[in-house]
């Protein structure tokens, strides 16, 4: 049996969980799980690990092959982005419960939006190259931080709860998301 190269991360989750990255598979398991549990688990996967590392190879190398925005082009987004969003985040916030102190439009090279904790929302320009259900759950997704400051069930439940199609267009940006991030100068 050949071995399979792996990043491991130990908590106290229940299950284990494998993700694909570009610096290879990233393995979530429990404390209690022991490492040949893990590998056995690895090369049931094995399949998949092929698969899925061949399909994020091909998407890195079509990020990398996207032309880059240019200053005047990011601007644009910019404002393009301070028309669009705060009316997205006004239509979304009451749905939520929510009330937001302030709404920043960056253009940034990570992340798509982020929430502070005094309720100030960033949000990136580039989700303007993005359909609008993408820009609608990014906006959700910021918006449910001001009650849940973390990534626990709750707040995925809360999300949903707000915009059932989330997984989706989460998926879309997930998929789709390395080559517009790739197009920023």
């Amino acid at each position: 049996m050949e071995n399979i190269s792996y990043r491991l991360i130990r908590s106290g989750r229940r299950t284990i969980g494998l993700e694909i990255t570009p610096e290879g598979p990233l393995v979530r398991a429990p404390y209690w799980v022991s490492t040949a549990e893990i590998e056995r688990f690895l090369h049931e996967k094995a399949d998949w690990i092929d698969a899925h590392t061949k399909k994020l190879r091909q998407r890195t190398e079509s990020a990398m092959a996207q032309p880059k925005l240019t200053a005047e082009e990011l601007q644009v987004l910019a404002d393009e982005a301070l028309r669009v969003i705060p009316e997205r985040v006004r239509h979304y916030a009451p749905l939520v419960g929510v009330t937001v102190h302030g709404i920043t439009i960056r253009n940034q090279r990570s992340r798509w939006g982020s929430c502070s904790s005094k309720g100030n929302l960033n949000f990136n320009c580039l989700l303007m190259l993005t359909p609008i259900e993408v820009i609608d759950s990014v906006v959700v997704h910021e918006l449910c931080h001001r009650l849940e400051m973390n990534h626990s069930p709750r707040f995925y439940a809360e999300v949903r709860r707000v915009y059932p199609d989330y997984d989706r267009w989460n998926r879309w940006l997930k998929e789709n998301g390395p080559a517009i991030m790739a197009r920023n100068i």
